[in-house]
């Protein structure tokens, strides 16, 4: 790896600053006001800006947000625990996220204080009262955002996505908003190592602790609307957003990616 590491020391002064910054912000997110939408938002947005600074972690919009004015199904592409942030800092939102999550030590508390619903991707039964979940928060004006790919990928390539949760946009007649996120090192070179694939929690921190600087950059494809595409069914809708986060994704991909090595067990 040519990028360019951080000092022992320095490594963990940020992971006492963001221990820290977790375990006292989050706590904002348990109070009565954090009810009301645009506080908790706010609070979402703020929290999830000053972890991407203790990283050292720059985001930068290639592609802006379109203006809808309603709520969104955001769906991206999964390559780290940093991707909850990095969407959190510019588009607050819900998540629907893997059961493990949980029970991360830190980060699962703020998960779940942040709103995220954890459901068991390999159990079917989860998946209709989770879509009913879905279309509920956005009908009532909430974005909430999934990883279609239900696994981390290297960061270079994209996984297969599944369909099952493109049902809730049908079902709330939400648009769906598909973000490609892609991950640079100081040296501007697309990186693989805050991938979550194949490392365990506290191996993916350290690595990323590691980085003395690394950007994150967001591109926001046009929104698709069901209302629109009345013929298309969740698998056609699917198909749509894997396209066209597929073609920022590989863009300037440095080669073939590793993806089925690369391939998360954690779902």
């Amino acid at each position: 790896m040519s990028y360019k590491k951080t000092p022992f020391l320095k490594r963990f002064g940020r992971l006492w600053r963001l221990s820290k910054l977790i375990i006292t912000q989050s706590r904002r997110l348990t109070r009565p006001e954090s009810a009301v939408a645009d506080t908790r938002n706010r609070i979402i947005s703020n929290i999830s800006s000053e972890i991407l600074h203790i990283l050292n972690v720059k985001l930068e919009v290639r592609t802006p947000k379109p203006p809808t004015g309603h709520s969104m199904l955001v769906v991206a592409n999964h390559v780290s625990w940093l991707d909850i942030f990095a969407i959190s800092a510019l588009c607050p939102s819900g998540f629907i996220a893997m059961k493990e999550m949980q029970s991360w030590p830190i980060l699962g508390k703020i998960a779940a204080n942040a709103g995220t619903v954890f459901i068991d991707r390999k159990n079917r039964k989860d998946i209709s009262p989770i879509n009913h979940a879905i279309s509920t928060a956005l009908a009532e004006g909430h974005n909430v955002c999934f990883f279609p790919e239900s696994a981390t990928s290297s960061g270079i390539g994209l996984l297969p996505f599944k369909a099952a949760l493109f049902e809730s946009a049908i079902q709330a007649d939400a648009a769906i908003q598909p973000i490609a996120l892609r991950y640079y090192d100081n040296t501007g070179s697309r990186t693989t190592v805050p991938s979550f694939a194949n490392v365990n929690l506290i191996q993916s921190v350290w690595r990323i602790l590691s980085m003395d600087e690394m950007t994150v950059t967001m591109d926001f494809a046009p929104p698709i609307m069901p209302s629109e595409h009345p013929e298309k069914d969740r698998f056609a809708l699917k198909d749509m957003a894997e396209t066209l986060i597929r073609e920022k994704v590989y863009e300037d991909s440095p080669g073939p990616p590793p993806e089925i090595a690369a391939l998360s067990k954690v779902p």
